[in-house]
């Protein structure tokens, strides 16, 4: 059984305005040796590169809308409510316009309680939460938000695509159809770059925003330096090039990793070279992309949609509103956020989704584009698809939702992007 519902719809009337923008880089590298995310429990002995947050603010004239990508593995829902609490009072923008994804490069430092990591991966989280590091990089968070909201300046915006062969599915299958984490050239992936650029008025970058499914694991658990693995290599490559910032938003990644996975130092796992393979690429594609359009319509909305949980799954306690029951059968209740740039559509959840289920609602879309932003808004587990359940592997064991959750969210998906404003 399934119930999808429409909590918040806040949109923008769709009339003409004076499009305004603004970027605000934060450095949230830590001074001293932190617990790191992502592997077995383990911290680090130093610094390989600096990680940070970075902020887009946008201003159609009548909404305003705040996006943050930040070089970390993940958080639970919580750590994106307190930030988002925060975040209202201090400008006034609701949750709903303000989304924190990030990278999920594994060798970042852990922030917040752990929610249902602790729940599916035990044994990862029983050291004490770095509760100082937390609230420093929500604090930055803030900060910088408002930082950025006061950096609005008139601006263009123009959206279009890409494609690298940087990213391979990591489902390899056995010759008794067994399924572990390794390489597997023949499953499905999504190898486009999902671009938004946004211009000065003179049309100038003023930041890119690159959208493209791969995991952060280009370095193994036995890398112990902070880095924000490929994602922040790459990004930092482009920033250089560009000379603007650029935020790296990560896709459907569940069954994606990088073309060199999992090595224990930089070198052995060709890092610089992802400068090349998806670095460049994101370059190019920019080349490619038109003159930016002054005129900007902003659309936000979000829906919650509620799909059974896994049978016998505990779930944390500081995560009420994320879970109901419905005729007795336990549910999660997972947020959807959907966002409109012109013709450009948008969608968001705090999962490890598959790939195959962001291509599906890409191809059902009645927009021009559609991106679909993962690890956004939190971390509530993989998302796979329904023949994923069936084979199973890693991501299945290491997720919240029963088989039925494939259809759930494609479903309320590509009815919602029919019914969104188009003009």
């Amino acid at each position: 059984m399934t119930r999808f519902l429409c909590l918040l719809c806040l949109a923008a009337p769709l009339v003409s305005g004076a499009f305004r923008a603004s970027v605000v880089k934060v450095d949230i590298t830590p001074s001293t040796p932190k617990w790191l995310l992502g592997y077995g429990a383990r911290q680090s002995t130093g610094v390989h590169d600096r990680i940070f947050h970075r902020i887009v603010a946008m201003d159609d004239g009548e909404t305003k809308f705040l996006l943050v990508s930040t070089d970390l593995c993940l958080f639970s829902p919580t750590v994106y409510d307190e930030a988002a609490k925060r975040i209202q009072k201090e400008t006034g923008i609701p949750p709903v316009r303000f989304w924190w994804s990030v990278t999920h490069t594994h060798s970042a430092p852990e922030i917040g309680p752990p929610g249902v990591y602790k729940v599916l991966l035990k044994g990862r989280s029983e050291h004490a939460v770095d509760t100082e590091y937390t609230e420093q990089v929500i604090q930055a968070l803030v900060s910088g938000a408002r930082d950025a909201l006061a950096r609005l300046a008139p601006a263009r915006l123009t959206t279009g695509s890409g494609m690298s062969m940087a990213n391979i599915n990591r489902r390899a299958r056995d010759v008794d159809g067994r399924i572990s984490l390794g390489l597997n050239p023949d499953g499905p992936v999504d190898r486009q770059i999902g671009l938004i650029r946004i211009e000065k008025a003179d049309g100038s970058p003023l930041v890119l925003i690159a959208n493209y499914s791969m995991h952060g694991t280009v370095l193994s658990g036995q890398f112990l330096e902070i880095s924000g693995d490929a994602p922040g290599i790459v990004a930092g490559y482009v920033e250089e090039k560009l000379g603007a910032p650029m935020l790296y938003i990560n896709g459907a990644a569940g069954n994606i990793a990088p073309i060199y996975s999992v090595y224990p130092t930089p070198r052995a796992g060709h890092l610089t070279q992802f400068n090349v393979l998806l670095g460049d690429r994101i370059l190019a594609a920019n080349q490619a992309l038109g003159a930016g359009a002054g005129e900007v319509k902003l659309w936000a909305g979000e829906r919650i949609v509620e799909t059974p949980r896994k049978k016998g799954l505990d779930w944390p306690e500081d995560l009420p509103e994320y879970t109901g029951s419905a005729s007795g059968t336990p549910m999660v209740r997972l947020p959807i956020r959907f966002l409109r740039l012109n013709d450009t559509a948008i969608w968001s959840t705090p999962t490890e989704m598959f790939c195959d289920i962001s291509m599906f609602v890409r191809n059902q879309s009645p927009f021009a584009k559609t991106f679909y932003f993962g690890y956004t808004n939190g971390w509530i587990g993989y998302l796979p698809t329904k023949a994923g359940f069936a084979e199973g592997g890693y991501e299945p064991t290491t997720a919240v939702f029963s088989d039925q959750a494939e259809r759930d969210v494609t479903e309320a998906v590509v009815t919602y992007l029919q019914g969104m404003p188009r003009q």
